[in-house]
């Protein structure tokens, strides 16, 4: 890590799919490091109370909302980004989903489309518009929130969405091979199956019990 990305002070941080789960939870977190976020997401309420929740600890938080899988609507929400906080020097892939017919048997063409689309695509969106800036500062840390089901086959998550995770990691491994000279490194966390809260909300109990279910299956976050 360069010595500038060891502070993370006055730093943008652009959080995609940050209304909910692990988008929300990491952008409280980039928060409370001292980093200016950038909420982008479809749900204009949820990403709402995400800033919130941030705004309660530091004021250096902004709303771009956008479906990441339009790649015009990434763009835009980009050029607000710059305009309001500044360049990106931290992105984190967090939107993401499944659909509950997802298997070979009942998976629909359109289906399998919007997945790819929401799970591999928008990724590329959202890294190709910000690793201009990053080559330019030579510095940059990308964040994809990816899954199990890009390292390993399995059938509860469907074909759609493994192809997209494993495209995703394979994303992220081209990304170190050909961007590490410019100071820009690339992280997938892989996450396993269940329901991911933020600091400020924990799981009820019945959340826990309903915690084996697939939390994809609630769509797009």
């Amino acid at each position: 890590m360069s010595a500038n990305m060891g502070s993370l002070d006055g730093r943008v941080a652009w959080i995609t799919g940050g209304g909910s789960g692990i988008g929300r939870a990491c952008a409280i977190a980039f928060a409370r490091a001292g980093a200016k976020v950038a909420l982008t997401g479809r749900r204009i309420t949820a990403l709402e109370e995400t800033a919130r929740l941030i705004g309660g600890q530091t004021g250096d938080v902004m709303i771009a909302s956008a479906d990441v899988s339009d790649g015009i609507a990434v763009k835009a929400a980009h050029k607000a980004i710059v305009t309001t906080l500044g360049d990106p020097l931290v992105l984190v892939n967090s939107a993401g989903g499944n659909v509950r017919e997802r298997h070979w048997a009942n998976l629909a063409a359109a289906s399998a489309a919007e997945l790819i689309d929401l799970d591999l695509k928008a990724n590329f969106y959202c890294t190709l518009a910000v690793l201009p800036a990053m080559r330019a500062q030579h510095d940059g840390r990308i964040v994809h929130i990816a899954s199990l089901a890009g390292v390993a086959l399995t059938p509860v998550t469907g074909p759609s969405y493994s192809a997209s995770k494993h495209g995703l990691v394979a994303m992220s491994a081209s990304l170190n091979a050909e961007e590490g000279i410019h100071g820009i490194r690339s992280i997938c966390i892989f996450a396993g199956r269940g329901r991911y809260a933020d600091p400020q909300h924990p799981p009820r109990p019945a959340d826990r019990r309903g915690a084996r279910a697939d939390a994809s299956a609630r769509g797009r976050r």
